[in-house]
């Protein structure tokens, strides 16, 4: 109720009792362009599904209460016994078992698993990322634990099945399960082969005991662990199961969780290792080739994490402005705003489109497929999720001093956008993986320009763009100090032959008068005032 001074009008409703899938008309199109047509229905049905929920009152609730009641850790128990869990908000385990049942982790054993697993994980992630973190490294265990077949064929069913089995038990007893990941220390952080934690053969093969400490250790409320530690062979990978085979707890002593800017409801902590029994995952000495693939595939899910965060921004910032009405007419219609909006939305689409390209080559699985994703994902991670801050931010504006009040959702927005450039290797970590592909695999550039090369003739702006890029390449000289420039570089002119080649023409234009042909500025706004801004709007705006 207003009172007796104002009446409450101008207000816009709130974006909620919607289809987050259905709505984002990029990301459908981008489903149905990769997907087998016998799978259409079935895939798109179960993608609705799960845009229904994801825009519904009830689970946007669940979203903001996980949220706003973090994880808190318990080390002890009344009597004093160590017991090192953590207690989470009921929201929180919603949302897990959500996610879970909705097949986010569910990708490996699926027909175009991972494709219709990134368009979920895209959808799901805008609801409330921090759950995304177990999911995602559940999803990218599978992968390395295939290098030993006999821990695969115990632990891969537990991890794929669609049943969220929540408290410590030991595994064998769980319908289904979920992991963690430890890799980084104090002293090194992404940088692991300077590890210090040791790996001591026990009586029974493969088998070891860990003394050491993880600096971050993600998801600890989990079933088990990849981590690394040095063993006699050097560095190596080894799963830490939660609970012992026999019911008793393994030492896993949780430190302390940290206090993070946002994915406030999601655990990290520190953890240390006291005589831990372990499995040995691989050969020793070859704990990072072991887990290069899982590191690939949490890489994408960054990909994924931040388009889906940046989609969520823009969706409420055209949402706010259709609505609103300033200075004698709606917001969107006003040519500033609409140019801003337009280059959020034109972000938010090339960002979506390359994703979903990404996991389609996963599904596909072939050699050239894999040589694009050597250096595309790095390239890729590096682009993406260094846009999504600024993004954000620029979202935020949209919405006026709302934008900046915890009701808005946006601060949430915000405050998140950055995590995805930080973790799994941030920024000069993915620009220097880029280098090493160029320079190990001559076969991935052969695989990116094929790609690209697809869209040639299209648009003398990416036809430049191509052309300046392959100098560039040319010019190895103090490439490690250009490694970032080439990095996005690289991105920009993917995303540019994939928005050519499948964008409608008014999305095409724009990016590439923007983004390739320096038709554009340093800030959100400052398109082309010639372009069909209008239609780019209209095509991000979500239809409720």
């Amino acid at each position: 109720m207003a009172g007796s001074t104002h009446s409450v009008n101008n207000q816009v409703p709130p974006l909620v009792g919607y289809d987050v899938f259905s709505a984002d008309r990029a990301l459908t199109a981008a489903v149905e362009r990769h997907l087998d047509p016998g799978l259409r229905d079935e895939v798109l049905g179960e993608l609705s599904a799960l845009g229904r929920a994801s825009g519904s009152a009830q689970v946007q609730e669940w979203g903001a209460q996980a949220n706003e009641n973090p994880p808190r850790l318990r080390t002890h128990d009344r009597y004093g016994h160590r017991i090192d869990e953590v207690e989470f908000h009921p929201s929180w385990h919603r949302l897990l078992g959500k996610g879970v049942s909705a097949g986010l982790t569910a990708a490996w054993n699926r027909p175009a698993g991972h494709l219709r697993r990134a368009a979920a994980f895209l959808v799901w992630t805008q609801v409330e990322a921090g759950n995304g973190c177990p999911l995602s490294m559940t999803h990218a265990a599978v992968p390395a634990l295939r290098t030993d077949p006999d821990l695969a064929a115990e632990w891969e069913p537990r991890l794929t099945s669609m049943v969220y089995d929540r408290g410590l038990r030991p595994a064998r007893l769980k319908a289904g399960a979920l992991f963690g990941m430890g890799m980084t220390e104090k002293q090194g952080g992404s940088d692991v082969r300077a590890n210090t934690t040791s790996a001591r053969p026990l009586a029974e093969d493969g088998t070891y005991e860990l003394t050491g400490h993880k600096w971050f250790c993600s998801a600890p409320m989990s079933d088990g662990f990849l981590v690394l530690a040095q063993a006699p062979g050097g560095l190596t990978c080894f799963l830490v199961p939660r609970v012992l085979a026999d019911g008793t707890r393994n030492v896993f002593l949780l430190q302390r969780l940290k206090d993070k800017l946002g994915n406030r409801s999601n655990a990290s902590a520190e953890v240390e290792f006291d005589g831990t029994w372990a499995r040995r995952v691989g050969e020793e000495g070859r704990g990072v080739r072991t887990i290069i693939e899982m590191v690939a595939a949490t890489r994408l899910d960054c990909v994924l994490g931040s388009a889906g965060l940046m989609r969520q921004a823009v969706a409420q910032a055209v949402h706010h402005c259709t609505y609103r009405e300033a200075f004698g007419g709606k917001l969107a219609d006003k040519p500033l705003m609409r140019n801003v909006l337009a280059d959020l939305a034109l972000e938010s689409e090339a960002a979506t489109t390359l994703a979903l390209r990404l996991a389609a080559a996963y599904d596909d699985g072939g050699e050239q497929e894999r040589a694009l994703l050597r250096i595309a994902v790095p390239a890729a991670k590096y682009w993406v999720t260094k846009r999504c801050p600024p993004v954000a931010v620029e979202a935020a504006e949209c919405l006026g001093g709302n934008g900046y009040v915890e009701e808005s959702g946006l601060p949430r927005l915000v405050r998140e956008s950055p995590l995805n450039s930080v973790w799994e290797g941030a920024g000069n970590v993915q620009a220097l993986d880029v280098l090493r592909a160029l320079q190990r695999e001559p076969g991935v550039l052969d695989a990116y320009l094929r790609e690209v090369g697809q869209a040639r003739g299209a648009d003398h702006r990416l036809d430049g763009a191509i052309k300046n890029l392959l100098t560039e390449l040319a010019d190895l000289e103090g490439v490690e100090g250009r490694a970032r420039r080439l990095a996005e570089r690289l991105a920009l002119v993917l995303q540019g032959s994939l928005l050519v080649r499948f964008a409608p023409p008014q999305v095409a234009d724009a990016f590439c008068a923007a983004r390739l042909g320096g038709d554009g500025g340093a800030a959100f706004g400052t398109l082309p005032h010639t372009l069909d801004l209008a239609s780019v709007v209209e095509r991000a705006r979500p239809v409720t």
